[in-house]
């Protein structure tokens, strides 16, 4: 047996870390399905997909939304869940009530524990990619699943239908009413409030408040940077990682990815944040 023949049997033998990003897809490749799946490939992990959307859309703007119907949702999951063994799953853009109801009944079935909710309503160009009426089925359905949810300010204020969180006080708040929904935590970031530093607060259901801080970067690509977020979340849990360590590791991941946007030219738009930061 030669080297080559023992480094595959290695190979083959260790079990491979997988997630499953289950969202809309996003033709400029900058968001969605295609941040998820470049995410999770650059942290290490396997990714899968259950594609809830397709969206017409570059740097500039969302242009159309096309659902997938209910029940082809449920057929991609069921054929994944049957067959590989996910790690940690991330839910992004869901954009129907009846999209989300297939969704946790799905995750509910194959007895999903590690789930990370972005719940995404507006894109970064402003574009509203979640019906009104979908709101309340997504915080009734899918937060009591959740394992971490990770809201921006004003996705958390339409969750709570309250205003937007305007200091770390009313975060905090915010993330604690968030909690009784059901999630084991919430992830409520504070990049949409001012000042020199971005601050994120992880708040658990036991209590415990984490404080992450993180320089504000002046640029104007930051697409995909919930998304990106969030799979990095869920790429960390499929590694084996525990909740404030998949989150701290996620936004250093993010921190770097936005820091280093300006290197790529992608787009007229607001361009992507650079996922391979560490390869090229």
């Amino acid at each position: 047996m030669n080297d080559t023949t023992r480094n595959d049997s290695t190979i083959s033998d260790a079990t491979t870390p997988i997630a499953v990003t289950i969202a809309g897809s996003d033709s400029g490749g900058g968001a969605g399905i295609q941040a998820d799946l470049k995410t999770f490939s650059a942290l290490g992990v396997y990714g899968a997909s259950v594609i809830a959307a397709l969206t017409a859309q570059n740097t500039l703007g969302v242009t159309g939304i096309h659902d997938v119907p209910a029940a082809f949702i449920t057929a991609q999951i069921d054929a994944v869940f049957s067959d590989l063994d996910v790690g940690a799953v991330k839910i992004g853009m869901l954009s129907r009530p009846e999209t989300i109801t297939a969704v946790a009944e799905g995750l509910s079935r194959w007895h999903q524990q590690a789930m990370v909710l972005d719940p995404v309503m507006v894109a970064a160009s402003g574009d509203r990619l979640l019906s009104e009426d979908a709101v309340s089925t997504l915080r009734d359905k899918l937060l009591p699943l959740a394992a971490i949810v990770t809201p921006n300010l004003p996705e958390a204020a339409v969750l709570l239908d309250t205003t937007v969180a305007d200091s770390e006080e009313a975060m905090l708040e915010q993330a604690e009413a968030l909690l009784k929904f059901g999630p084991r935590a919430v992830l409520i970031k504070g990049g949409h409030a001012r000042g020199e530093e971005s601050v994120d607060l992880l708040v658990d259901a036991q209590g415990t408040v984490t404080r992450l801080p993180a320089p504000r970067i002046a640029t104007r690509n930051t697409h995909g940077t919930g998304c990106t977020l969030s799979s990095a979340i869920a790429a960390g849990l499929a590694r084996g990682l525990n909740e404030a360590d998949a989150v701290r590791a996620a936004k250093d991941y993010v921190s770097r990815a936005i820091a280093t946007s300006d290197t790529l030219t992608i787009g007229k738009g607001h361009g992507p944040v650079h996922h391979f930061h560490a390869w090229w």
